[in-house]
């Protein structure tokens, strides 16, 4: 049995025991749980619960920093006054080291949500996913920055 199986177990346990079901006790009870698994740790399973969910976040923490800073560098483009002399689109083949379907599409989905990016399409090998970008003043300098951005990220999360 997993990490987070017999976290939830022996939560429903403590509220077994309690008599009460609410979701604060709940919470209380997985706290509760989580503090005495994390002693036995050794002997009940190792904890890859934390260490999935510490990538997670990693990658909800990029998201959101990529997020921010790209509306900030869009929001600038915008209003520049020299917005044509700036302006330099552009479609970039990036190639995916990423494999299952649903690593290329979670990257495909962060891009698209990230604001100046667009994925256009994946290639029929799945080698390749293309790229829209509003400013692409250095296609390698692009590629480079979603490989050890979103997907090095994506790819550690399923691994």
């Amino acid at each position: 049995m997993n990490f987070a199986t017999l976290t939830v177990i022996l939560a429903l346990v403590w509220a077994a025991i309690t008599g009460n079901f609410s979701v604060l006790n709940l919470l209380l009870g997985a706290a509760i749980s989580v503090a005495a698994l994390w002693f036995v740790r050794e002997r009940v399973t190792t904890p890859t619960f934390f260490k999935k969910f510490r990538r997670v976040l990693a990658l909800i923490l990029i998201f959101f920093y990529e997020l921010a800073h790209s509306a900030t560098r869009v929001a600038l483009l915008i209003m520049s006054p020299n917005l044509k002399k700036r302006l330099k689109p552009g479609i970039i083949a990036f190639p995916l080291t990423a494999k299952s379907d649903v690593e290329i599409t979670l990257l495909a989905n962060l891009i698209t949500l990230t604001p100046g990016t667009l994925s256009v399409d994946v290639s029929a090998d799945r080698k390749f996913i293309f790229v829209h970008a509003m400013e692409v003043p250095d296609k390698k300098a692009l590629i480079r920055d979603i490989a050890t951005g979103f997907e090095i990220k994506i790819i550690e999360v399923f691994k």
